[in-house]
């Protein structure tokens, strides 16, 4: 049985380094919106393709408050809940494997 506390111990932390260099990615996108960037810089249109499915629903559902766009932010939280909640109950349920 610890054989698949270890492999899931392990899929939890993948799991968990992924959501960060993702919240990372969403963080490089927003910054990266603050100046006028050139759409057909490659870096550009690497963070348009991976963090548009995300955001894009998320812009939908609340809309422009204020003229600033809170969609990044709703993610990153959404992100830091998945981590908390999924992950942390992962590598608990692992750890009582084992």
């Amino acid at each position: 049985m610890f054989v698949m506390g270890n492999v899931l111990l392990g899929f939890a932390t993948v799991l968990d380094y992924g959501l960060t260099f993702y919240t990372w990615i969403i963080i490089a996108r927003a910054l990266i919106s603050w100046v006028s960037p050139d759409p057909w810089n490659p870096i550009v249109q690497f963070l348009d393709r991976v963090t548009e499915p995300v955001l894009s629903p998320i812009r939908r559902r609340l809309g422009w408050r204020m003229g600033v766009d809170l969609s990044p932010l709703v993610a990153i939280v959404a992100i830091t809940f998945l981590q908390i909640a999924v992950v942390q109950s992962l590598k608990d349920w692992a750890l009582q494997m084992n």
